[in-house]
């Protein structure tokens, strides 16, 4: 008989694309992964990973394996559903992947509260960047995302998938302290034409944003600088090396060389919470947003 945390070891490998990757998933060693994927093979008799330069190609066999991993993986959590549903309290294991802000900004409250609350729920965070966190929402390989969307671009709620507003998070325009606009109370759009723009790199929901939003007035945005982190952004703008567009959320407090300005009309992003449709009974997923919508009020005016 074909064991199912084995199964789970292969199916995350096909999800996240190397066993690295499945094993900080799954809260395993790398080593682990690898022994729980020999022992499928052995139990087979088939080779599933075929070794390709650093990384690992799953074989035909392993896709056919991995493909009822979903079904049988979405099963056992319909019978976790039941089960928890039947008890009434939020129990067991929760996956949660969330974007970088959130996880510094909002997490940690929500994480303690729920610890303090429900003692028998194990809620697990990993940082994950919004777009591929709704995939593995979809895929059953995390049980609950924390995404976001802007408002000129409204995320898409995939088949299967069930999603709840946790609430809007303000953007500011951050200037150098000598800045001639760091003295406004807000600047117009159209008023940024030739600034120097320090931004995340293309592809990201923020950069986008920018791009998008600055071209509809008429100019090509001049991106001088890209970095992943805001606090990286925030480091560079005090340097005086350009402006940037950076959400309040997990922003924290400013350095003295960098002046917040308003943007009008204010960008906002919403965040939201995705869960798949079969653990929608689930108390763990319900009690989790409900914790999540509560609590935004307060990280929010903070």
């Amino acid at each position: 008989m074909l064991d199912l945390g084995r199964l789970r070891a292969l199916h995350a490998v096909a999800v996240h694309g190397s066993v690295g990757a499945a094993a900080a998933a799954l809260g395993f060693s790398p080593s682990a992964v690898s022994q729980q994927i020999a022992k499928l093979e052995r139990e087979t008799r088939t080779t599933l990973l075929e070794r390709r330069g650093r990384g690992v190609r799953l074989t035909d066999d392993a896709h056919q394996l991995v493909a009822t991993a979903e079904q049988l993986l979405a099963l056992v959590e319909e019978a976790e559903v039941r089960l928890e549903e039947r008890r009434g309290l939020p129990s067991g294991r929760l996956s949660i992947g969330c974007f970088a802000s959130a996880a510094r900004g909002l997490m940690p409250r929500v994480l303690a509260e729920l610890g303090t609350r429900h003692p028998a729920l194990d809620a697990r965070l990993t940082e994950v960047d919004p777009h591929i966190s709704i995939e593995l929402v979809v895929r059953g390989v995390i049980d609950l995302a924390v995404a976001h969307d802007w408002d000129i671009a409204p995320m898409p709620t995939p088949p299967g998938v069930e999603q709840a507003v946790i609430g809007d998070d303000l953007c500011d325009v951050l200037v150098p302290r000598d800045h001639p606009m760091a003295t406004r109370a807000s600047i117009r759009r159209e008023e940024l034409a030739d600034e120097r723009w320090i931004t995340q790199p293309p592809g990201s929901v923020c950069h986008d944003w920018l791009m998008q939003t600055l071209r509809a007035t008429g100019y090509e945005p001049r991106i001088v600088h890209q970095a992943e982190e805001n606090h990286t952004q925030v480091a560079l703008v005090a340097a005086g090396l350009g402006i940037a567009l950076v959400p309040r959320l997990g922003r924290g407090a400013l350095p003295p060389g960098v002046t917040p300005v308003r943007l009008d009309p204010m960008p906002t992003r919403r965040l939201h919470a995705l869960w798949r449709t079969g653990a929608a009974r689930r108390p763990a997923i319900t009690e989790t947003v409900r914790t999540l919508q509560e609590l935004w009020p307060e990280v929010s005016a903070t």
